[in-house]
């Protein structure tokens, strides 16, 4: 059924099965809306399904490239996404008007896309019925009012401040040892942290959520010993994916999301291997999820970094039939429910619409690293989800419109100098974006900084400036302008 939608310097000619009219917009109703829009071949807010996925600003005019090799296209972003051949983004996406203001289509569920030409700005979702909201105005408002759309659709809001977090990986990666890890504990002794977080490296195996034997006296232990440094501890877990070298691999085959041949779904390539999807919808799957996560805050861990969520949601036949981000949420609400209010959710690698108002923090770009960009993989691969200070910079300030819904974590910053390839004002700009979007962590080892350096870490985790954005990539932070729009 065609539509007119006016705003104040914009008619819209819109295609949906009912509308409502809101203040600051519309609300529109269907599996597939669309908006007949003016603006030709203009710019497109492409936004990406989780964490690691590019969301950037996109020109219709260039056609979409496909990231490279197939195979590692589960991890980069939705499969459906990647599957269409005009520009596509997750959830949401934005048009730019010649006057700068933009025209935004947004749903208000999980499980839908927008694609945009010269001529339409199209939703489409996998529901039976869609509830689309569109807005037309300056940017930052027009993100705003969806954001507050979203908190509503979602019951997501944030409440309290994201804490500082030292985080094992970025500084040591799966080198963490039991000892290692005590004396890090030590030297940290007077820096502002919050929560200690031991990242990757610890477990048996993908899937095998025991100590090995780098730590002989066991998780609950170094748990203790953390809080008995004034620390929160943190856990890394990815409860959705399993290698085929894991016990559970073996014994459970039936728990394996697969395709419509019966094959596993692979979910990506890491650890020198394939790793597989779990059927979140399995009776034992989800039991077996809640037992680890319960281990996980019977160790001690209150803060747990769960990672690969997007895996369950991958395309696949699932033992209760039901739409795949339907299946992701519904897994999450039960693990958030195991957790409690009290204990933190950090979400890597998940689905960004689907996880709202389940979790506390969430990733919203790719992991960074001591180094600005990998050129072979983000140029001659067309994969700007890999990692990289240049697109982790990137995703997350496209994802800073989440802020009044769940802590936005761009990932960690570095202060060494050592083992470290970002130029002084490559890491200036990481500690801008993490006073910006509120989240504070690194992973440097104390005894790798100098004395200014340790100092410039305690003046980062202490400071709390007054931040205002001036324009899509211009802020002010206690009256110092930093424009990241020639980086971009």
């Amino acid at each position: 059924m065609t539509h007119s939608l006016s705003f104040e310097t914009l008619l819209l000619s819109v295609e949906a099965d009912a509308i409502e009219t809101l203040p600051d917009g519309y609300i529109l109703h269907g599996k597939e809306v669309q908006l007949h829009h003016p603006f030709g071949a203009t710019r497109f807010y492409r936004h990406g399904w989780q964490s690691w996925s590019p969301a950037l600003w996109v020109d219709l005019r260039e056609p979409p490239v496909p990231p490279l090799p197939v195979e590692r296209r589960p991890q980069i972003d939705d499969p459906a996404l990647l599957a269409r051949p005009q520009h596509t983004g997750s959830g949401v996406g934005a048009l730019e008007s010649s006057d700068g203001r933009v025209l935004l289509l947004g749903a208000l569920h999980e499980d839908a896309l927008v694609t945009a030409d010269a001529r339409t700005l199209t939703g489409h979702t996998r529901l039976e019925q869609g509830r689309w909201f569109v807005a037309y105005g300056e940017e930052g408002q027009v993100f705003a009012a969806y954001a507050a759309q979203l908190s509503g659709a979602f019951q997501a809001r944030v409440t309290r401040p994201a804490p500082r977090v030292w985080c094992s990986w970025y500084g040591l990666y799966t080198r963490i040892t039991q000892d290692i890890l005590y004396a890090v504990l030590d030297d940290l002794a007077g820096l502002p942290f919050e929560v200690f977080q031991v990242d990757d490296g610890w477990q048996q195996d993908m899937g095998d959520w025991e100590a090995n034997a780098k730590f002989p006296a066991g998780m609950e232990a170094l748990a203790r010993h953390i809080r008995a440094a004034g620390l929160t501890p943190g856990l890394w877990l990815a409860p959705f994916i399993v290698r085929p070298s894991a016990r559970l691999f073996r014994a459970h085959p039936d728990w394996l999301l697969r395709d419509a041949d019966g094959d596993p779904v692979p979910a990506g390539h890491n650890w020198g291997g394939p790793y597989y999807a779990l059927d979140s919808t399995h009776p034992a799957v989800q039991a077996w999820v809640a037992e680890r996560i319960q281990q996980a805050l019977d160790w001690g861990f209150s803060y747990l970094k769960l990672d690969f969520l997007y895996a369950t949601a991958l395309p696949g036949v699932r033992y209760v039939p039901m739409p795949r981000e339907a299946a992701y949420r519904a897994a999450l609400r039960r693990i958030r429910e195991v957790m409690g209010p009290e204990s933190y959710l950090l979400a890597c690698g998940a689905p960004i619409l689907a996880t709202l108002g389940l979790a506390e923090g969430m990733r919203v770009g790719p992991d960074v690293a001591p180094y600005w960009d990998n050129e072979e993989r983000s140029l001659y691969l067309h994969d700007t989800s890999g990692p990289g200070a240049l697109n982790a910079l990137r995703t997350s300030l496209h994802r800073l419109w989440l802020q009044p819904l769940i802590h936005t974590d761009p990932d960690v910053v570095y202060f060494r100098s050592r083992y470290n390839l970002l130029s002084p004002e490559e890491l200036d700009y990481l500690q801008v974006l993490a006073h910006i979007a509120g989240f504070k962590a690194t992973s440097d080892l104390p005894q790798w900084l100098s004395a200014e350096e340790r100092a410039q870490l305690a003046r980062f985790l202490e400071a709390r400036p007054t931040v205002l954005r001036r324009g899509r990539y211009l802020y002010e932070l206690d009256g110092r302008l930093v424009d990241f729009s020639r980086l971009l």
